[in-house]
């Protein structure tokens, strides 16, 4: 259950929470102060926790309501805000000091963009203010981050599934001897090569455990190549890797390159200490809303 400090509503749930209205809209209902009231504490909570979820099940919240006194009355249902961009009306009304940009708007959950609506449409600059505050806030500086400051993933639920590729690259460079030792396939510990390649796949396959804010996601192919380049005496490492889903894979290749990278120098430190690593790098990426990119 999610309530906020804006609409002063506590635990007790004396007063409708937006949470609750949220499930009321999506059923097509209008409960009194005094239907609310006459609902037991069990039913308010479990009303508005159910509205506080991202998927509403209007069934349910009917059944929660069918013994208010007054009953609720029937209305016509009312959709979620979209997820892609705040209503033109709905930005106006908090204005250019609150702006709602789409990149924090679509990181919101369904209730916070709901509740953000129905604030819009009574126009109290004293609760447009809170409302903003208390649910973007720090988020208009990086979608990363709760209104409080927070650090969080961010919602890519309401997205569309797509095509999405990304392709990174890095290097090792390392002393004649350890190139040499490559280039002849007489190091110690076995195929240098096959082994970083595959330390690269893994890599991609477990981006989301390494980088915290990173989502786990359905990778449909990885391809990690490495080549000498002689007269550099530099290892290239390329990672290509593809998905169809809500978001993108540019920390897949670039974990799968840096991870290949870090697999020949584990396997080559015997010769070479020194050896250096990068510089590792985006090259290209397509698919998604913030379009395609090539270095």
């Amino acid at each position: 259950m999610k309530l906020y400090a804006f609409d002063e509503v506590d635990d007790g749930l004396v007063l409708l929470p937006l949470a609750a209205r949220r499930a009321l809209d999506l059923a097509g209902l209008k409960l009194s102060r005094s239907g609310w009231a006459s609902l037991s504490l069990e039913s308010r909570r479990a009303l508005a926790t159910l509205g506080s979820e991202a998927s509403v099940d209007v069934i349910e919240a009917r059944g929660l309501v069918s013994a208010a006194s007054p009953s609720a009355e029937p209305t016509d249902p009312r959709a979620d805000p979209p997820a892609e961009a705040a209503p033109a009306d709905v930005a106006a009304s908090f204005g250019a000091g609150r702006p709602l940009p789409p990149q924090v708007w679509s990181g919101l959950d369904a209730l916070d963009r709901y509740a953000l609506c129905k604030v819009a449409e009574k126009a109290r600059p004293e609760r447009i203010a809170a409302a903003w505050a208390e649910i973007v806030g720090a988020s208009t500086l990086s979608t990363h981050l709760s209104a409080s400051g927070d650090v969080r993933m961010v919602d890519v639920g309401p997205k569309a599934a797509s095509l999405r590729r990304a392709v990174a690259e890095s290097f090792v460079a390392m002393s004649d001897e350890a190139f040499s030792r490559l280039e002849t396939a007489s190091v110690g510990k076995g195929d240098v090569l096959a082994t970083a390649r595959l330390a690269g796949i893994m890599a991609a396959k477990r981006t989301s455990e390494l980088i915290p804010l990173c989502h786990a996601i359905a990778i449909t192919h990885v391809s990690v190549d490495l080549s000498l380049l002689g007269a550099e005496r530099r290892v290239r490492v390329v990672a290509n890797v593809e998905t169809f889903d809500r978001t993108g894979v540019e920390m897949e290749a670039l974990c799968a390159a840096s991870v290949a990278a870090l697999t020949v120098y584990d396997m080559m430190k015997a010769y070479d200490r020194a050896m250096e690593l990068g510089p590792t790098r985006l090259l290209a990426k397509s698919g998604g809303r913030s379009g395609d990119f090539k270095r």
